[in-house]
C-alpha cells in the first residue's frame, strides 16, 4: 500500500501554485491519494498546502531531543508521539511538493571561545544550518468553544535563553535509506525513519534519519529544550499536528475542523 501511495504522491509533483489550487477541481489521482491517506488518519489539504494528523502529548517535564516520534522511537525524549507510519506521513509531505534538503553540519571552533564568551552566548561550534524545502508546524485542539492553536516553537522552551524557541520553518530531510539486513529480494534497502520511528528532531543529529529537522543554530544543543508545559494538555492528551507549506490561522474554518476535541476542565480556563 505504501508504494501505491508514493506513486500517487509523486504523480502530483509539481503542484499548481496555491492561488490556482483553490479554484480547480481535484484530479482523480488527488482524490485517490487523499482517501488513502485519510484511511491512515492523515488529512491532506492540497489547496491550502498542509497535512494534519493526530498526535499525543508525550514528555512534558523533561529534556527533549525530538518533537515527534512513533511509539517505538525515542518517546522518552520527545514532545509528541504518533502511531502513524513514517513512510506514510512522508508520502503526504511529498504530495505537498517538497524535495529533501541538506542536514546540519557543525564542528568545534579552534580555538575554542573562553568560558566567559560561552556564558555570554557565543557558540563553541562553527554551524551550518539545514537548508531546503520547509514546513511550518502547528499544534492545536479545542475545548468547548475555545480554540488553542500554536506555532510549535511557542510550545518549546530554550533553557539557555529563557525564551520560547525562535519561530523558524523546519527543513524537510526525507530521512535516509539503510541496507536491509538480511537482504530480501531486489529491494535491499529500508527507510531509516521506519526503522527508528523518529520523525521530527529538535536537536541536530548527523545521521539525517528523520523526516524534518529544526533549523536554528541553537538546535546544535541537545540539553536545552523543554516543553512550555503550562501551555500543553496533560500527558497522553490527543491533539492535532499540522505540517504546512504556508502559514495557517487557527480560526480558519477548514483548519479548525481538523482540531482534536478535548474535554472541558472543571472551572473553565
Amino acid at each position: 500500500m505504501h508504494k501505491l501511495l508514493l506513486y500517487c504522491a509523486l504523480a502530483l509533483v509539481p503542484l499548481a501554485p496555491p492561488a490556482q489550487q483553490e479554484a480547480r477541481v481535484p484530479s482523480p489521482a488527488e482524490v485517490e491519494l487523499q482517501a488513502r491517506l485519510a484511511e491512515q488518519s492523515i488529512h491532506l489539504d492540497l489547496a491550502r498546502r498542509y497535512c494534519s494528523f493526530p498526535v499525543e502529548v508525550a514528555v512534558r517535564d523533561d529534556l527533549l531531543e525530538y518533537l515527534l516520534v512513533g511509539p517505538a522511537g525515542a518517546s522518552h525524549e520527545s514532545a509528541f508521539s504518533t502511531p502513524i507510519s513514517p513512510s506514510v506521513l512522508n508520502v503526504a509531505l511529498l504530495a505537498l511538493g517538497v524535495t529533501p534538503g541538506t542536514n546540519a553540519d557543525w564542528r568545534a571552533k579552534d580555538p575554542q571561545p573562553s568560558q566567559a564568551e560561552i556564558d555570554a552566548g557565543v557558540s563553541p561550534y562553527e554551524i551550518t544550518t539545514p537548508k531546503g524545502d520547509s514546513f511550518y508546524i502547528y499544534v492545536g485542539w479545542r475545548r468547548g468553544e475555545e480554540t488553542y492553536f500554536y506555532r510549535v516553537e511557542d510550545l518549546l522552551r530554550n533553557l539557555a535563553s529563557g525564551n520560547a524557541m525562535t519561530r523558524s520553518p523546519w527543513v524537510y530531510l526525507g530521512s535516509q535509506t539503510l541496507p536491509r539486513t538480511p537482504k530480501s529480494g531486489p529491494d535491499d534497502t529500508v527507510f531509516a525513519a521506519e526503522v527508528y520511528r523518529n520523525l521530527i528532531n529538535v536537536a541536530y543529529f548527523r545521521e539525517g534519519y528523520t523526516l524534518l529537522t529544526g533549523a536554528l543554530p541553537e538546535c546544535v544543543e541537545q540539553s536545552i529544550w523543554m516543553l512550555n508545559a503550562w501551555l500543553v494538555p496533560d500527558r497522553g492528551a490527543r491533539v492535532t499536528m499540522f505540517l504546512a507549506r504556508e502559514r495557517l490561522e487557527g480560526e480558519d474554518a477548514a483548519v479548525r475542523a481538523q482540531l482534536a476535541e478535548l474535554p472541558e476542565r472543571g472551572g473553565g480556563r
